[in-house]
């Protein structure tokens, strides 16, 4: 495969995962999801905001972006499904069409794990629902999950273990302010009315 081939995929997967479903469903019912809940185009501010079925809907929508580019590129070799993973996860998280804002990719990496590293993505799965059940926190959850990924992916694909890290870091990296707020109390959970 030649150098103009993976830009190829690479854009496609940016542009795929750049579709800003969590924005457009929302702005379809007349709502600016940047100015409400946490100002997060993702699905959990959508949940938050609109209610439980279109935030399931924009969280499959988002999972189904990082799977399909991922999908198609595997049998071209890991090198493209790398790229393309890559691609369709900053497509949504830093999207063309929102001035290069976007969500926090978790959804999307779910889907782009599920097409490249199942057996990883459904160890991390399994340990955002403990913690979510646990604590009530999307966003510890998806920290976890992230946290777990590169431990998952050195017991079942050594391999790559250093991309699971990197997906890792940069999902985690998207929380910083989740963080914050985590430390300080002041974080949502689902479920439950802010005072």
């Amino acid at each position: 495969m030649t150098f103009a081939n993976f830009i190829g995929w690479g854009l496609v997967s940016y542009l795929v995962g750049s579709l800003p479903t969590g924005f457009l469903w929302a702005k379809a019912r007349g709502v600016d999801i940047r100015t409400v809940g946490s100002g997060n185009i993702g699905a959990t501010n959508v949940m938050r905001v609109l209610g439980k079925v279109p935030g399931i809907t924009v969280l499959l929508i988002d999972a189904a972006k990082g799977f399909v580019p991922v999908f198609f590129a595997k049998r071209q070799g890991t090198a493209l499904e790398i790229v393309c993973c890559l691609a369709v996860i900053a497509g949504h998280n830093w999207t063309c069409w929102l001035k290069f804002k976007g969500g926090k990719g978790v959804a999307t990496s779910a889907g782009a794990l599920a097409a490249m590293l199942p057996g990883p993505m459904l160890c991390g799965l399994a340990v955002w629902c403990v913690v979510f059940a646990a604590s009530r926190y999307v966003s510890l959850a998806s920290i976890f999950a992230a946290a777990t990924l590169p431990v998952a992916t050195w017991l079942l694909r050594p391999d790559l273990t250093w991309f699971a890290g990197l997906l890792s870091a940069l999902v985690i990296y998207k929380h910083k302010s989740n963080i914050e707020r985590l430390r300080a109390g002041t974080e949502n959970r689902i479920g439950k009315k802010k005072e």
